[in-house]
């Protein structure tokens, strides 16, 4: 995933927030609205999210070090986690404490027309910073849904990005729901209501985006379709034969580790076997840019320890299964 574009969407989406967020105090300030307090400190929570991800990919420029020999490309996702962290704790449980304290003590409104005027604004603004983010993702996304797209990225920066804007869309629509019946009615319930569904909303967005990034911090494998450019690429039917086992690692979002055992013909010299290992290597980085780190281990390959059964460490000659894809 292309961390300009990333860097994009997280700008037009913090710039968004941060003058959402100030318009939103305001509105609380002179209104009274449990709704517009919950959704301000959602769109304060936001900005900080949108400048998390913003230093997570500064930092993960940093060049390798001894103690750090691959990098530090992981940086990425250990903040992507801690937007999950601050929209859960931040933004979704200060919203439902907000909206059941609202329920339980409701009050009427005053001066309405701010935090109606002020949520218009915001669905503008929010609009204008999913939209930018939509556009960022279609040049990246091919032919995945975007369910998909979610669950498949290995940059952490557009989904993130991508849930937050839909989810503060969302969230808009329930509060001025939420503002809107209270008007109606005059009953302040309805605002605390309004809040507690935005708080439940930001919960759920949460989880999903640390269910998501937590596979990423554990490591994933190179996609489906890497793998197969991969293998199509170490294989050249002359010196390399076929792939034993082979192993595949995201050290970062755009930098692939790739261990493989691969069979050559058993009276192939040495000074063959090694050129053959280069070659191999020249291919794979032509075929997959992000391939990085590439170790190949030559071996003999033995249709006896092939049969022994599908377990790729105790029968190396057995077949290399694809990623299911996250």
């Amino acid at each position: 995933m292309s961390a300009s574009g990333g860097t994009k969407a997280i700008v037009a989406a913090l710039g968004a927030n941060l003058a959402i967020a100030v318009s939103k105090f305001v509105a609380f300030a002179f209104s009274g609205s449990s709704s517009m307090l919950a959704e301000g400190v959602h769109s304060l929570a936001d900005s900080g999210n949108q400048f998390l991800l913003l230093v997570g990919g500064k930092k993960a420029q940093r060049e390798a070090t001894p103690q750090h020999p691959f990098g530090y490309g992981r940086e990425r996702f250990i903040y992507a986690f801690l937007v999950s962290i601050v929209l859960f704790s931040v933004g979704g449980m200060f919203a439902i404490y907000e909206g059941y304290e609202k329920i339980k003590h409701p009050h009427e409104l005053e001066h309405w027309y701010w935090p109606v005027g002020v949520l218009v604004f915001a669905i503008i603004a929010e609009g204008f910073s999913f939209r930018t983010a939509i556009k960022e993702s279609n040049e990246l996304r091919g032919k995945l849904s975007w369910k998909e797209f979610v669950r498949r990225a290995k940059a952490p920066e557009l989904p993130v990005v991508l849930l937050e804007d839909f989810g503060a869309l969302i969230g808009l629509v329930l509060a001025l729901g939420g503002v809107g019946l209270a008007l109606l009615t005059g009953d302040g319930v309805w605002d605390g209501i309004g809040t507690l569904c935005i708080g439940v909303l930001l919960v759920l967005i949460a989880l999903v985006l640390a269910a998501e990034t937590k596979s990423l911090l554990l490591g994933e494998s190179a996609g489906i379709e890497e793998v197969k450019k991969i293998e199509a690429a170490i294989v050249d039917g002359d010196t390399v034969t076929g792939i034993i086992h082979m192993r595949t690692l995201h050290l970062g979002p755009e930098e692939l580790l790739i261990a493989a055992k691969i069979a050559v013909q058993h009276d192939d010299t040495a000074a063959e076997v090694a050129s053959a290992i280069n070659a191999a290597e020249a291919r794979i980085r032509a075929a997959v840019p992000i391939a990085r780190v590439i170790y190949l281990e030559p071996d003999i390959y033995s249709e006896a320890e092939a049969a022994k059964g599908p377990d790729r460490e105790a029968t190396p000659g057995g077949p290399t299964p694809h990623p299911a894809g996250h």
